[in-house]
């Protein structure tokens, strides 16, 4: 029996429309520090990678495996989710996974192997697998289904904000005290999150809280088998696609101040600074498209297109500019082929989000987001670990990542025009709704 302690708090007192947007929106950019934190950690690793290559005497393939064990790791934890959610609330189980975090940056700091890399990484992906579901779940709680482009792209713009605000520092850190400094850090700012979380969260009224047991909400959508919802094609292409996307995400956090070093001949500093520059595009790209999503959709305009076909169509254009990169011979025009092509695709992330949790009955999201995201994260299995071996193999490092980032490119674009064929979340919404009222 899980103590009662750990338990969700009560269904919100407030009725939604009556709650105080101040506070949705202090609460949701409580949220947004916590997933910035999150893609810290992620970022972390990209930084002091050519140190942890030079002092452990490692390959880049091996860096790459690093990488890839830790999505597969993030792949599985997303799975528990839902699981997480029907055990405790979300206060707690946010608490305890941020300390997890916290923790796995330490144990690399007195013990600097290989197997200690694995393990720590591995563990903090298992942590961190999870969060992404509940971070979005405890965000939409405060907002409705109608407007949770914007929130969501906030939470999208976190892996933007960490390596715009942090990554610069993580790289001073690094280069100034050594690189174990960055991993000390990460987990201090994990634990200082921990104490505002605990003074400020309350569950909004959107996502209802977990009644007591046996209690039926009238006014509550019914259940319905998870198959149902798995099967849209809404949810299949799209995971297919943020998968694509999260693959180049990935790839970025990884490899891309190796590439800046290694590849364009930029100093240690410069390349962990110079992460900032893509991300500059992407929260630009991030924040302007859900913007304009969400006054899309308050005004009549389908979530089909909103949601499913602008987002696509931006992908497909980002995968096109990435396919250039090879054919890129100066550093300068290198760093804006990589910072174009991956600001303009990583729009869809939030609104893909947005458009799966429109299909499912509001006390499934958690668990469908769970779903959807452990399914996007199978992207990070892939595309480390990939473009490690292409490093490796190719002629010049240089070239080696320009051709993995062409193959990230080229990918997307193709998951991208797959969605745009099959996806539409207004029509699932309606066969989930058909399905369960007919079982």
């Amino acid at each position: 029996m899980v103590p009662s302690k750990l338990t969700s708090p009560p269904a919100a007192a407030v009725a939604p429309g009556t709650e105080s947007r101040r506070k949705a929106w202090s609460l949701t950019a409580l949220l947004v520090v916590l997933y910035v934190v999150n893609y810290g950690d992620k970022a972390a690793f990209g930084i002091i990678a050519q140190s942890l290559k030079d002092e452990l005497g490692i390959s880049a393939a091996q860096i790459g495996l690093v990488g890839s064990l830790f999505f597969f790791a993030f792949t599985i934890g997303g799975f528990f989710a839902g699981a997480l959610n029907r055990w405790l609330s979300l206060r707690s189980v946010l608490i305890v996974l941020s300390l997890v975090w916290a923790l796995a940056m330490l144990p690399l700091v007195f013990s600097a192997t290989f197997a200690v890399l694995v393990g720590s990484r591995m563990l903090l992906g298992f942590a961190e697998g999870p969060s992404s579901a509940l971070i979005h779940t405890a965000t939409y709680s405060w907002h409705t289904p109608q407007k949770r482009g914007f929130p969501g792209a906030l939470l999208a713009s976190a892996a933007s904000i960490s390596k715009i605000g942090l990554a610069p520092l993580l790289a001073y850190l690094s280069v100034t005290f050594g690189w174990r400094s960055a991993l000390v850090t990460m987990a201090v700012i994990g634990v200082v999150w921990c104490f505002f979380w605990m003074r400020y969260w309350e569950v909004g009224p959107y996502i209802p809280a977990k009644a007591a047991k046996n209690a039926v909400d009238p006014h509550e959508e019914p259940r319905v088998p998870w198959h149902t919802i798995l099967l849209t094609k809404t949810f299949i292409s799209g995971a297919l696609l943020v998968a694509s996307i999260y693959a180049l995400v990935t790839v970025v956090l990884t490899w891309l101040p190796s590439y800046f070093e290694v590849g364009l001949g930029y100093s240690r500093l410069q390349s962990g600074s110079m992460l900032a520059i893509p991300s500059i595009a992407g929260l630009i790209s991030l924040l302007g498209g859900t913007l304009l999503s969400d006054r899309l959709l308050a005004r009549g305009w389908s979530s089909r297109f909103v949601r499913i076909i602008a987002p696509s169509a931006c992908v497909v254009v980002g995968g096109g500019i990435l396919c250039f990169l090879p054919t890129i011979s100066n550093s300068p025009g290198a760093v804006a082929i990589v910072s174009i092509g991956y600001g303009v695709g990583v729009v869809v992330l939030p609104l893909c989000n947005a458009a799966v949790s429109e299909i499912c009955p509001p006390r499934q999201t958690a668990g469908t987001l769970g779903i959807f995201l452990a399914l996007m994260a199978a992207g990070g299995l892939i595309g480390p670990y990939v473009t490690g071996l292409i490093v490796d193999a190719a002629a010049t490092p240089g070239l080696g990542y320009a051709k993995a980032f062409q193959a990230l490119g080229v990918a997307s674009a193709v998951c991208a025009t797959i969605t745009l064929i099959f996806a539409d979340p207004e029509r699932d919404k309606a066969l989930v709704r058909t399905e369960s009222q007919a079982s």
